[in-house]
């Protein structure tokens, strides 16, 4: 019978692995350390991601796809060749392209939802939907202390102006929203944790899914 996964500790593992893999980035060392990694970091998050996945199935009637991304870098065309991330990254992802993301590394403990990049189409409709009404309302779910990465276009793209009053969000390619400092939070109890802000961030998840 196998063991039991415990997720009580998930948070404080994965610091506690990173931390010394930051300072240990060798393929030697990972080897020595794999099962602890697959017992500590890796099974902790499939369940995890499988326990949100019903969870959010249950809420929203959407069933996501859910990834643990690999810890290893591709260093192809990387002057850092550093073979592993020190981070552990999963998310939960729907078919429009909307996604809630966990991030952990011994400098930041976040969770995002949204959009990582707009296809050709979204982007169309993310945009008109901006620059119209429908921006406002956007603009007051963003203000509600939520982190948004700074917009990938250093011009409005055209027809808008420069001077319209939503630049910045017209900017974007891609819209996620993160909460961060989330330490103590994940560290009592990471599945509640990560619920807790979806449903924070649901309003702005069906904004994008009416607007993307």
């Amino acid at each position: 019978m196998a063991e039991p996964i415990d997720l009580d500790h998930l948070f404080q593992d994965t610091r506690a692995f990173l931390a010394e893999l930051a300072a240990s980035n060798s393929r030697a060392w990972f080897q020595t350390q794999k099962t602890r990694y697959d017992t500590l970091l890796k099974r902790p998050s499939e369940k995890l991601l499988a326990e949100t996945a019903a969870w959010l199935e249950a809420e929203t009637g959407e069933q996501p796809r859910t990834k643990l991304f690999r810890p290893y870098r591709d260093v192809r065309f990387s002057p850092d060749k550093t073979p592993y991330h020190t981070h552990l990254h999963m998310m939960w992802s729907l078919g429009d392209g909307r996604a809630w993301m966990l991030g952990i590394a011994p400098d930041y403990a976040t969770v995002g939802a949204g959009i990582m990049a707009f296809g050709s189409a979204q982007a169309d409709r993310f945009r008109a939907a901006v620059a119209g009404p429908e921006g406002e309302t956007l603009a007051k779910l963003l203000d509600q202390g939520w982190r948004v990465d700074p917009p990938a276009l250093k011009r409005v793209p055209a027809p808008y102006t420069a001077d319209h009053p939503r630049a910045d969000l017209l900017r974007h390619k891609g819209l996620v929203a993160w909460a961060d400092d989330m330490d103590d939070a994940l560290s009592r109890d990471a599945g509640a944790a990560v619920r807790d802000v979806m449903v924070r961030a649901q309003p702005l998840m069906d904004w994008l899914g009416a607007n993307a």
